[in-house]
């Protein structure tokens, strides 16, 4: 197909009042710009955008938060003439494809933004003449095989038939920043993603357990973000590490062995309180669902967040572990999950599943966990 230009739709951002939809908009251009080279403008809830490379710009356009569709299209302008020698091209490209012949029911839908001579259905019935003429198939505005769309604004026209399902959600690094617990797991990382299609932006805090894991936690942390930041164009994932591995051997020496998973959930959170007032993020993320595992019983999910003041998201906490895979798969981290990393040698034989508030706050003084949170805090660094 001979097409110049690819249309962009978004959804809830038309929702949005006049300033924050602006907003919004120039934030969608600049990820989109970011993702591929191109140019763009915009008008009137639609992204017109014109790719370097247009294969490259069709690929990528679906890793763009806050584009719920996309359509290849070629463009004119609203003199007959015009419409009829680029559609009469346009259709001819599709019997070529083999998309059209004389058995596809076909319609035409034309919708029109402006002031023309022409009424949007008096359009669509002319370019319905004008196809027919290249092929005679039948007509078939209930059920049609085939609808190809006119786009009239002003005075210029677009000419499609596909719509590409976007991803949808919010431009990213429109909706504040969080810090995700993430692990070389296969639910923080999709946790991460949720949070990401809303608009924020993530910082990614590793808790390396070593010597209770292996070396390959790391290196999954590292190709989990790597692959997660190929939707984050314009506005990248940060990563964060902590060494966590005298905490935990504190915590199993000085506290209940079966407490061990609940006072290692609870100094991440701390953790990652201190992180998210350090870089200004508004909440802290993890990849919970409730009762998945023994940290996401209810009570213990009550337990290990008591006393931290900002709030914790958990994305997924209502979906099962098959839905939670499909979006991995789908996302492309759940491969990378999958490989064997060693687990940790740190969970109790019998961990605890139903902790008791006053337990877990005795448990946690007596393993000084404030001295231990901050120890472990003053060692975080970077790897960006």
């Amino acid at each position: 197909m001979n097409h110049d230009l690819i249309i962009a739709r978004y959804g809830e951002i038309g929702l949005k009042s006049p300033k924050i939809r602006s907003r919004f908009e120039r934030k969608l251009v600049k990820n989109i710009k970011a993702t591929f080279e191109c140019d763009v403008n915009r008008n009137q809830g639609r992204i017109y955008i014109f790719p370097r490379d247009f294969d490259e710009g069709i690929e990528k356009l679906n890793r763009v938060f806050g584009v719920v569709s996309y359509s290849p299209a070629t463009s004119t302008n609203t003199d007959y003439a015009d419409i009829d020698e680029t559609l009469t091209r346009y259709a001819s490209d599709l019997v070529d494809e083999g998309i059209l012949d004389e058995n596809t029911k076909f319609a035409i839908k034309c919708r029109r933004v402006g002031t023309h001579d022409f009424t949007s259905q008096e359009m669509a019935a002319h370019c319905g003449g004008v196809v027919r003429n290249v092929v005679m198939a039948p007509v078939d505005l209930t059920n049609p095989d085939l609808t190809i769309f006119v786009e009239i604004r002003e005075n210029d026209a677009y000419i499609y038939h596909e719509k590409i399902r976007g991803p949808g959600g919010l431009p990213l690094g429109t909706q504040g920043k969080v810090i995700v617990l993430l692990s070389s797991g296969i639910d923080s990382p999709v946790a991460a993603y949720m949070m990401m299609k809303r608009g924020c932006e993530v910082v990614a805090l590793h808790c390396n357990n070593n010597p209770f894991s292996g070396p390959k936690v790391t290196e999954n942390f590292n190709l989990l973000v790597d692959r997660l930041n190929i939707y984050a164009r314009g506005v990248p994932i940060k990563k964060r590490i902590i060494d966590y591995g005298e905490y935990l051997s504190v915590a199993k020496e000085k506290a209940p062995e079966k407490m061990t998973c609940v006072l290692c959930k609870s100094g991440m959170y701390r953790i990652a309180e201190k992180l998210a007032v350090k870089l200004g993020a508004d909440a802290i993320v993890d990849g919970s669902s409730v009762g998945q595992v023994a940290s996401q019983t209810l009570s213990n999910i009550l337990a290990t967040r008591y006393g931290v003041e900002v709030p914790i998201l958990s994305p997924l906490i209502g979906l099962d572990k098959e839905e939670i895979t499909a979006i991995a798969k789908e996302i492309g981290t759940f491969e990378i999950s999958k490989i064997d990393d060693g687990g940790c040698s740190a969970v109790p034989r019998y961990p605890e599943t139903h902790a008791d508030l006053e337990r877990v706050k005795k448990a946690c003084e007596d393993m000084g966990q404030d001295v231990e949170v901050q120890k472990a805090f003053e060692n975080i660094r970077k790897l960006d």
